[in-house]
């Protein structure tokens, strides 16, 4: 072609080159060169075009090659997607698309087991690829005992106030510990009440899981604190009621222990009431040292002491104050908190006998058991662990040393999850249905047991239950 062709050529085609989407007309050049091209295109199979003169530019509306993979796009019609390129092919990466995934959380009336077709990334012209999927697992309810919702929201909203030279005394919104010696599988929780939440407040129940001890002789404590609600620092009350316990009993484990497998229950009690004793004289001193008064900054405190000798199944309960101690057994609970003596139906003198204090002047006994039939008037000197004399706390102190059988399930309570348990049956009911089986939840399952909401009751929840295998 001449030059002056050339020229003619280029400048046909020139705005035709810039134009993205032109369109047709019957009578064109590009209509003309069109059908030229099909009819000598060679429609019996696939065909390797030569690459195109680099100065003429690509004719838009040419149709790709039909590929091996498929029929041509004229021949037949295609179900998946498909590309028409405004430009000869071009050996560039097809971009995926999106897979649909499944509605984690269907709604009603749909069909969770049904097939969901998924449209793969398809290369070239391949039709679409349809897997069946798994159905979708179903997200835990958060559910609710009682005639209404709760009032308050089930997840934590605010958090409690902080102080920069105070940062020890934050507070968790929830602890969480399990253990397991010999025959006993051991979780605990504490967790934040649903109005402490809402309102910003520390929580004030404390929780204290610790062992003491090695191998058969190791003894397990598990103390549960639970501050007033009228205190500004009832959260530190709880928890340095359960670090002192914690302390008096850890330096005393070894005998402790050895009463326990030995089942020497009157020397039980009166150890364990003399060490809570004075726990309750270091919290009227801390309270006089802050400046306030001993009702201000106290708690209630109830412990657990479970032996890992796995032949020993005896668990000891012991503490002060409101809260609960339940067991179940074959599918029932049994409210098996220690009862109190009524203070008016009490006459005459202490009986010794019973375990109530030896009155003033009656000789103490000895190791062996045996009481003194003579007092010589030899004073001894204290022992190394034994404190000034602190007078009795104001509420009474419990105690109970019971055998468990296999399939128990003992549940020691703050009074936040105990009035629950008494005054919603079906709280009760739930958990019995939960826990009634061989196995004990994992901590997870056991968190959520303890935080099913029940209507009116928002106060902080701890509890510890002990499965005997």
């Amino acid at each position: 072609m001449t030059q002056q062709g050339d020229n003619w050529w280029d400048a046909l085609y020139e705005d035709a080159a810039e134009e993205l989407t032109p369109t047709p007309s019957p009578d064109s050049l590009d209509a003309h060169f069109t059908s030229a091209t099909q009819a000598t295109q060679d429609t019996r199979g696939p065909r390797t075009a030569s690459p195109p003169a680099p100065p003429a530019p690509p004719a838009p509306l040419v149709p790709p090659a039909p590929s091996v993979l498929g029929p041509a796009p004229w021949e037949a019609p295609v179900t998946g997607p498909r590309t028409f390129p405004a430009a000869p092919p071009v050996a560039v990466e097809p971009e995926p698309e999106p897979v649909r995934e499944p509605d984690p959380d269907p709604g009603p009336g749909s069909d969770a087991d049904a097939t969901v077709l998924v449209e793969l990334p398809a290369a070239g012209h391949e039709p679409t690829v349809q897997v069946p999927l798994p159905p979708p697992v179903p997200r835990p309810r958060t559910g609710f005992l009682g005639s209404r919702p709760p009032t308050y929201e089930a997840e934590p909203t605010a958090l409690p106030a902080a102080r920069p030279g105070e940062l020890a005394d934050l507070v968790a919104d929830t602890v969480l510990d399990g253990a397991r010696y010999g025959t006993a599988t051991l979780r605990a929780a504490s967790v934040r009440g649903d109005s402490a939440r809402y309102r910003g407040e520390p929580r004030r129940d404390a929780l204290l899981t610790a062992r003491f001890g090695h191998d058969e002789t190791a003894l397990v404590l598990v103390a549960v604190a639970a501050g007033s609600r009228a205190a500004d620092e009832a959260h530190l009350a709880a928890a340095d009621a359960c670090r002192w316990i914690g302390e008096a009993v850890g330096r005393s484990h070894a005998r402790l222990s050895e009463d326990i497998r030995s089942g020497r229950r009157g020397d039980l009690k009166s150890g364990l009431q003399r060490l809570t004793d004075r726990t309750y004289g270091r919290l009227r001193a801390r309270a006089a040292e802050r400046g306030l008064a001993p009702e201000a900054y106290t708690a209630t405190l109830r412990c657990l002491l479970i032996p890992a000798d796995p032949d020993c199944r005896t668990r000891v309960f012991f503490g002060i104050g409101g809260g609960g101690l339940f067991r179940l057994r074959d599918g029932a609970w049994q409210d098996i908190e220690p009862l109190l003596p009524d203070p008016a139906a009490v006459v005459g003198a202490p009986v010794v006998s019973f375990g109530s204090t030896p009155p003033h002047g009656t000789p103490e006994a000895t190791e062996e058991g045996d009481r003194l039939t003579m007092d010589l008037g030899i004073t001894t000197a204290p022992g190394p662990l034994v404190e000034e004399p602190v007078p009795p706390p104001a509420e009474p102190f419990r105690f109970r040393a019971s055998v468990a059988r296999p399939g128990d399930t003992l549940l020691l309570a703050s009074p936040g999850l105990a009035e629950p348990m008494r005054g919603e049956p079906a709280l009760a009911h739930e958990l019995a249905a939960r826990w009634a089986g061989a196995e004990p939840p994992g901590l997870a399952a056991f968190l959520a047991d303890t935080q099913l909401r029940v209507t009116g009751y928002a106060d902080d929840r701890t509890g510890a239950a002990v499965w005997e295998a």
